[in-house]
């Protein structure tokens, strides 16, 4: 009620205010006091005053973190100065402002302007990775399949993708390629030695979930 009084005193000082500044002759009050009335009425009829305040929050802004070491190995493992490096320095940008659906849409733009590179295949497998929180989405599945379609000996789409298949909880089909992939390699050498080591990892979580260890890696 308080609510409607106030109204009520904001439309008077409304007509008194007209009334000294307007110069309004006696029929062009009817339509000025119409327009008042309405919009006492409307008040009157929707206006709750009472109810409490409810303040929009902005949402939060997504954080994503990107890593500078995966990015690293993806150069050393398979990118060289070619068509495909000016697509990764754009989308790496854009991951590391947390844009990774921006990254996405340009990797995605990259394998269609060159469907044979197996490196872009693979850059945009970890782009949906990445945009995923490590979801392995059929369409990161597609990404990795592709590079190892199109360079089945080369070490970047076996290693990304066994990776991806470990991030994602797929821990039998990641040791599976990563065993393949350690077992091409020289023995002693620091990626293989490196390659050991999350085998002997994933062993133990098998292990762990009763699954077992697979074979260990020749």
């Amino acid at each position: 009620m308080t609510g409607l009084f106030i109204a009520g005193g904001l439309a008077l000082l409304v007509a008194i205010g007209i009334s000294l500044f307007a110069r309004i002759g006696k029929g062009g009050w009817e339509p000025v006091a119409t327009v008042l009335l309405i919009g006492l009425a409307g008040y009157a009829w929707q206006g709750r005053p009472g109810l409490a305040g409810a303040p929009v929050t902005a949402k939060a802004a997504r954080t994503v973190h990107f890593d500078e070491g995966m990015a690293q190995r993806r150069r050393a493992m398979g990118e060289r100065v070619s068509g495909a490096t000016k697509w990764f320095v754009l989308s790496d940008a854009l991951a590391r402002q947390g844009d990774t659906q921006g990254s996405v849409n340009l990797l995605s733009a990259a394998v269609r302007s060159d469907p044979k590179d197996a490196n872009l295949w693979v850059g945009l497998g970890n782009a949906l990775m990445l945009h995923g929180e490590d979801v392995l989405s059929p369409a990161a599945d597609y990404a990795y399949r592709q590079a190892l379609r199109l360079a089945p000996a080369a070490p970047s789409p076996r290693f990304f993708y066994g990776l991806a298949l470990a991030r994602a909880g797929k821990l039998e089909p990641a040791r599976a390629i990563w065993g393949e992939l350690a077992a091409s390699l020289p023995v002693g050498s620091p990626f293989r030695v490196e390659l050991e080591s999350n085998l002997a990892a994933i062993d133990r979580l098998l292990a762990a979930q009763g699954g077992g260890a697979a074979a260990p890696t020749p």
